[in-house]
């Protein structure tokens, strides 16, 4: 073909689709039908990470947000400009594309906080059904995790981190003998009496359970948990041009505890589910949201879990949200969620053992056939940068699987170093809102006062009793007016930009204030309404 033909026939992105590559037909990915979610899957080394660099640059370039987990580093690249190499220039010609390098708004993300922004949920946004996940808790221990959780509730105890949790289970121990009979000079009684009308608490499963969460800080969970908080909507920017930011979750260390990984990235699929409003079938996703390393999420899950993991990736459809599991085997994810996922990119796989075998029969057999296609053995034949391919067409059915070139990134193919990181958070639109932590005063700090003797100090407020005398004691507090000196007040956390402690903190006291006020199971009903969601997530204001 000559320059001049394939200058006439180059291939773009248009509003409605986004370009993926081209067999004997172009592939298209069609942007209205892209939150019916997806599936990328393929042996190590046979190019998933660029198959989704390009997806993930498609969207970009509607204006989606995205979030991808980055487990090697190499999707870093994403927010440097691409390279002309002969390569890849080649590769664009020959399936018509005009290859121009491009760079993408990127924030990078970090659990552990040394390659991104920290990311932080507090205890009672995780619940007790993800954290009993994360913990690896039989059903025993998970029922105990729930009743602390719910004398939480009763108490308004606010449950931020890790040393919040730590206390509760404590302060929930039955205390033998006869001073912990009777609750003489036991400031805590009223809880430990709370718990077990919930159940037998024993002092050997909540041992059990705080040797768990050992383990989890020693993976570097405590970080994790505390404030401020992930708001989601940060992910869910556009850049000055309009295009969809592109939310990066550095993950080569949190894989190394990938129960937490898995848990963490579920947490955020059960907040955005619970957060978004109802959007029925958009023009295009409002966010799209990559899992890489997918099998992790199902892997031992309990039956409870699993079906929550269906739920949710059932509904979020709804909600514009585009969920796009990543993964070497497409056996690796269950049969009730693979049903879910109409749009597929299946690089080479290998048939060395019995379970690849199966994995291929399995991969062949989820494709609409193409009579020009023997699937099975053309899955073991592609080479690098080539997919079978098989996306949802207009009327939401499955196209014929074809054999398809992906196309070249228009970014940079790999990662980025340590000075181009720095620069890029330096101009992040999230700069210093989450990079400094804070310690409210939370469930900890109050069973400290119980044990000390001045929990009724502590309720004391300098405009009287009753419920506008703790209104004004809020008040009180938000201005610096009745916080002691050495400790920052709420309002001085305001005035430094965090204000999602000082919502979590004045509301969800204001809550656990009425529901007192109202009185008895009612009251206490109330409270958990305002601040308890579907998965033991916070219901955010």
């Amino acid at each position: 073909m000559s320059d001049s033909k394939i200058a006439d026939s180059r291939i773009a992105d248009t509003d409605e689709k986004i370009f993926i590559g081209k067999g004997e037909q172009p592939a298209w990915l069609t942007l209205a039908l892209a939150n019916r979610h997806g599936l990328v899957t393929g042996a190590t080394g046979t190019g998933k990470t660029v198959s989704l660099q390009v997806m993930a640059e498609g969207f970009a370039r509607a204006g989606v947000p995205v979030f991808a987990a980055d487990i090697k580093g190499d999707l870093s690249g994403i927010a440097e400009v691409g390279e002309a190499k002969d390569s890849i220039v080649k590769r664009a010609s020959d399936i018509g594309v005009a290859f121009r390098p491009d760079q993408f708004s990127t924030v990078f993300w970090d659990v552990s906080g040394e390659q991104g922004h920290p990311v932080r949920a507090t205890v009672t946004e995780m619940g007790p059904l993800l954290l009993s996940r994360m913990l690896d808790l039989n059903d025993v221990q998970e029922g105990v995790l729930n009743v602390a959780f719910r004398v939480a509730d009763d108490n308004a105890l606010a449950l931020i981190d890790m040393k919040d949790l730590r206390a509760l289970l404590d302060a929930i121990v039955p205390v033998s003998g006869k001073k912990g009979a009777d609750g003489g000079d036991d400031a805590l009684a009223p809880i430990r009496k709370a718990a077990q009308g919930f159940g037998n608490v024993t002092r050997a499963t909540v041992g059990t359970i705080q040797r768990q969460l050992l383990v989890l800080e020693n993976q570097g969970g405590a970080k994790f948990f505390g404030e401020p908080a992930l708001a989601l909507k940060d992910f869910m920017r556009s850049d000055r041009d309009g295009r969809g930011m592109i939310n990066i979750l550095v993950a080569d260390k949190l894989m190394q505890s990938p129960r937490l990984y898995a848990t963490f990235l579920l947490w955020m699929l059960s907040e955005l589910f619970e957060e978004l409003p109802e959007a029925g079938d958009p023009p295009k996703p409002k966010l799209v949201f990559f899992f890489d390393e997918a099998h992790l999420l199902f892997n031992d899950a309990p039956k409870a879990l699993m079906d929550k993991i269906e739920q949710v990736v059932r509904l979020i459809r709804s909600k514009g949200v585009g969920v796009y599991f990543v993964t070497q085997n497409p056996i690796d994810v269950p049969d009730t969620v693979l049903s879910q996922l109409g749009n597929r990119v299946q690089h080479a796989l290998r048939a060395f053992t019995p379970r690849d075998q199966k994995a291929v029969a399995a991969a062949a057999q989820t494709f609409r056939p193409n009579p020009k296609l023997d699937t099975g053995s053309v899955i073991m034949e592609l080479g690098k940068g080539e997919a079978l391919v098989s996306f949802l067409e207009g009327n939401g059915t499955p196209a014929m699987v074809q054999r398809v070139f992906i196309r070249p990134p228009s970014a940079r193919i790999g990662p980025i170093t340590s000075e181009e990181r720095k620069a890029i958070m330096d101009q992040s639109p999230v700069r210093g809102k989450y990079d400094t932590s804070i310690d409210a005063e939370s469930a900890y700090e109050l069973l400290q006062k119980r044990v000390a003797g001045n929990a009724a100090a502590a309720s004391e407020s300098p405009g009287g009793g009753g419920i506008l005398g703790q209104i004004g004691a809020i008040v009180g507090t938000i201005f610096g007016t009745n916080v002691r000196r050495g400790r920052l007040s709420t309002g001085q956390l305001i005035a430094r930009g965090v204000t999602r402690s000082v919502t979590n903190e004045v509301v969800g006291g204001v809550a656990a204030d009425l529901g007192k006020s109202v009185g008895g199971s009612l009251g206490g009903s109330v409270g958990r309404a305002l601040v308890r969601g579907a998965l033991g997530g916070l219901l955010r204001r």
